[in-house]
C-alpha cells in the first residue's frame, strides 16, 4: 500500500524501515509486504485470510500473530487502545 509516496507493509510500518527489507530479505522483494498467502510471513497470510489490507484494520488486533512482526506488541496494544 502506498501512503504519501511511501510503501506501507501489511504490519503497518514503512517498508523501507522493515528489518527484512533493509537486509534485502523481504520475501516479496522490492514490492513490499501485501496481504497474500505467504509461507515466509505469518502476518501477510493472516491479513489475507481475514481480508484486511493492514493489521490495524482487523477487529482482533493486536493478536498472537502480531507478536511475530517488527512492531513491538506493547506498542500495538497501545495503538489499539488496549494498554
Amino acid at each position: 500500500m502506498m501512503v504519501n509516496g511511501m510503501k506501507i507493509g501489511v504490519c503497518g510500518i514503512a517498508c523501507e524501515k522493515c528489518p527484512k527489507m533493509a537486509k534485502g530479505k523481504c520475501p516479496s522483494g522490492s514490492e513490499g509486504c501485501k496481504p497474500k498467502d505467504n509461507k515466509f510471513c505469518k502476518i501477510a497470510t493472516c491479513a489475507f485470510n481475514r481480508k484486511v489490507k493492514l493489521c490495524f484494520e482487523c477487529p482482533e488486533f493486536p493478536c498472537e500473530t502480531t507478536k511475530s512482526g517488527p512492531i513491538s506488541y506493547g506498542y500495538c496494544t497501545y495503538l489499539a487502545g488496549k494498554a
